[in-house]
């Protein structure tokens, strides 16, 4: 298991901005469970017209081999094989009245479904 701080310098798996911090924070909280162990999973599954695309589920604790980016007080939890997938990406969150929710801006994708769901890279 590794972990990366966004105060440490190196690169991490994931950046994430603020705002996206903070209503994850705010909806694990929701859920009732401890932001200090429990963190956002961020994974890529097998679906969508291009092939592949973005997961997220809370999750109480990461598993052994997950890697763990810590930012603005959210844990980050990526699984070795999504490591690979959303590499050097940033997570935001988005509000207003359409569309509204998490997205993943990915450096690695090379082509998107119409609707922005589902990706190739």
């Amino acid at each position: 298991m590794s972990t990366e701080t966004a105060e440490g310098g190196g690169d991490t798996a994931v950046t994430v901005t603020q705002d996206a911090a903070a209503e994850a924070i705010r909806l694990i909280e929701s859920e009732g469970l401890d932001t200090n162990e429990a963190g956002l999973r961020l994974f890529v599954q097998q679906g969508g017209c291009a092939g592949l695309s973005y997961g997220m589920r809370f999750d109480n604790e990461p598993e052994p081999d997950d890697a763990i980016v810590e930012q603005h007080g959210l844990r980050v939890f990526v699984d070795p094989a999504s490591q690979n997938y959303v590499g050097g990406s940033t997570l935001r969150y988005e509000g207003g009245l359409q569309g509204a929710g998490f997205h993943v801006e990915n450096p690695n994708v090379v082509s998107e479904c119409g609707c922005g769901e589902s990706f190739r890279t």
